[in-house]
């Protein structure tokens, strides 16, 4: 009855308010960082414009309560660049300038300006020229105290992208660590925390439309039921979405404050009820209770893992590149810079294997546009990975001649930017961008508001089409690395090709690509005559082939691989060539070039010029390879390669 209905309090299955876990003393460890590092760069006193949006930001994060937040991310960026690594930033928190400052990301949301890196003067300028959008397009210029070359930065980000106007909007701060290094941050995380407060975050899998399609038919089928399409397709809608299975997040770490137990927020359980793991992760997904709890974002992604291999084999510090190099920004608009050989090469874009930049889409950006400034690649990323923002949207924009590069919307930010810009108040432009990132589009009222500030109707529209829109701060970060990696190809092929055939060793065809550029050509005809119907190991194939036939029209080849020079996972430079590993020869398994390897330290094995001139097999290695079960299963003709 109503009655004893009214007379229950009301009562929440999981906790509510915030619970963030503590840091002795964050509040001032995070202000004393981000000051500090502040007057390293800017001098003491701070220029006006820098101190007032670093106090800003800090009022507004500690007192919403996210201090713990970037000090735990600063600690575990610290560590992994003192082991070796650098770290990339995703989303929006390089919007943040005190996450800057406190080193969580290399991203510098100011206007563009000028530094003087002297440490005896430090002198900045604010250029008034608003017609730049990124500090790097800067045209160089010495200090006029002291006449040292200054250094240019600051990509006009505002901080609401990250935390909101009134620091309301819950922040997540997601950094992309090395693959191999991820496992190394999640436990350092359990060092700062305690083992007991840290899980991973768990994920909800549901039946998708097609599998529930699939799901209904089979059910008529087994039962040689007739039914209508109709039929179907209301059982397929009623099954979609529906749980079908746990998993993990792949990056996401809870974290919850010591005192308490994760059973007063959630359960916790094994993925997909797997017992035989010893991951625990959240039942609930995430977002269930990411208003009670703090989670980090600890990604594995390869460019990290590829600027790592790059470091080590070249000794040049990535931090020490260039964002800016004639050579470097000729391959994204064309194939100068990488010198090819080869006098009927067939291709026209330089970017093959740089990430962002490689895949067939973005190359067909890259001829739209024809980028001339570090500004441009920002706005391809962007327009790559929003939905509904370059296709039937700024494509049609540019080609029209309604709007140019710069005009066209390409990441959540150049909306605020572009209307504060036109007068709008600042709430409504922050009001009007989330709607729009969200692909909510426009009301009537804020289109009026629009067009009263003398926005253009084909900028209206375009808010209208777009259904999620990237952070510029995300954009800047991904080109930052890319462009990185795109110096090392240009000035350090043999190591760029090594560290990018590394990472996709699991599709590098041997055979094909040790035939030579017909045999290449041959294969990526194949592959691109089956169109929609390659299946996605075969893609894979063709980007790798793409690439090795770059690499051979430059006129470097590969050394085959040897037993007794070859490493077991990682191709490497030796005498001018790239030398293929081991487990790039089909038939040797992870655990066989390991084992050959092992086996290769405890004995003398030859290499393929020892064998010809001594006319024979090596017995000891084949007897070796054998005992270690290498050999089994591996067609004779491979075998006699590795001999």
């Amino acid at each position: 009855p109503n009655e004893i209905a009214t007379s229950i309090e009301r009562v929440s299955p999981v906790a509510e308010g915030r619970f963030p876990p503590e840091i002795q003393n964050a509040d001032e460890k995070l202000r004393d960082r981000c000051i500090m590092t502040a007057k390293e760069l800017y001098g003491d006193p701070l220029p006006e414009l820098v101190e007032k949006r670093l106090e800003r930001e800090l009022h507004s994060i500690i007192d919403n309560g996210y201090a713990v937040m970037y000090v735990s991310a600063e600690m575990l960026v610290q560590q992994s660049m003192k082991d070796g690594y650098l770290v990339g930033s995703r989303g929006s928190v390089g919007s943040s300038f005190a996450a800057t400052m406190a080193g969580i990301t290399e991203v510098n949301p100011l206007p563009p300006h000028y530094i003087c890196l002297n440490p005896s003067c430090k002198h900045s300028e604010f250029p008034e020229d608003k017609s730049y959008d990124c500090g790097v397009d800067l045209p160089d210029r010495l200090c006029p105290i002291c006449g040292t070359p200054y250094q240019k930065g600051g990509f006009n980000i505002p901080f609401e992208v990250f935390l909101g106007f009134d620091g309301d909007k819950e922040p997540d701060i997601d950094l992309n660590f090395a693959g191999e290094y991820q496992p190394i941050a999640h436990r350092f995380l359990e060092e700062i925390f305690g083992k007991e407060n840290v899980f991973r975050a768990g994920t909800i899998g549901t039946v998708a439309s097609r599998t529930a399609f699939g799901f209904v038919r089979k059910y008529y089928e087994e039962r040689q039921q007739e039914v209508n399409k109709w039929e179907v397709e209301r059982l397929t809608q009623r099954c979609t979405g529906v749980r079908r299975t746990t998993g993990q997040h792949p990056g996401g770490i809870i974290i919850l404050p010591r005192g308490h137990e994760i059973y007063e927020f959630c359960p916790v359980q094994h993925p997909a009820n797997d017992m035989n793991t010893d991951i625990i992760t959240t039942h609930f997904d995430y977002h269930s209770i990411d208003e009670n709890l703090l989670k980090l974002d600890i990604l594995g992604h390869d460019v990290p893992s590829m600027i790592r291999m790059l470091q080590d084999m070249t000794d040049v510090d990535p931090l020490t590149v260039p964002l800016k190099d004639a050579n470097v920004d000729g391959i994204f608009n064309g194939t100068k810079g990488l010198d090819i050989q080869l006098n009927d090469y067939k291709f026209l874009h330089g970017t093959y294997g740089i990430p962002e930049f490689g895949t067939k889409f973005v190359r067909q950006m890259l001829d739209d546009i024809k980028p001339t400034h570090f500004s441009d690649l920002v706005r391809i990323s962007g327009f790559s990975h929003g939905t509904d923002v370059w296709i039937n949207n700024a494509q049609e924009f540019i080609r029209n001649g309604s709007a140019t590069i710069k005009d066209a919307i390409s990441t959540r930010d150049d909306i605020m930017n572009y209307l504060i810009a036109k007068d709008v108040p600042s709430k409504v432009a922050f009001k009007i961008m989330e709607s729009v990132r969200k692909g909510k589009g426009v009301t009537e009222e804020e289109t009026e508001i629009m067009s009263l500030h003398g926005v253009p109707e084909w900028y209206i529209e375009s808010c209208r089409r777009i259904q999620y829109m990237f952070p510029k701060a995300h954009a800047v970060a991904y080109v930052m690395m890319s462009y990185r990696i795109a110096y090392y190809k240009v000035y350090y092929p043999l190591a760029f090709y090594a560290a990018f055939f590394t990472l996709r060793i699991v599709d590098f065809n041997e055979g094909v690509i040790l035939g030579g550029v017909n045999s290449m050509l041959k294969r990526m005809e194949e592959i691109e005559a089956k169109g929609k119907g390659a299946t996605k190991k075969e893609e894979d194939e063709l980007t790798v082939l793409e690439v090795a036939y770059e690499m051979s029209a430059r006129g470097y080849a590969f050394s085959p691989v040897d037993l007794k020079e070859s490493d077991g996972t990682k191709f490497f430079v030796k005498d001018g060539k790239v030398r293929i590993p081991l487990l790039a020869l089909a038939g040797v398994g992870e655990n066989a070039s390991k084992n050959i390897i092992e086996e290769r330290a405890k004995c003398d094995f030859y290499s393929v010029d020892d064998m010809k001139e001594r006319a024979k097999l090596n017995k000891t290695a084949i007897e070796a390879l054998s005992k270690a079960g290498v050999l089994s299963g591996m067609p004779r003709s491979n075998q006699m390669t590795l001999f």
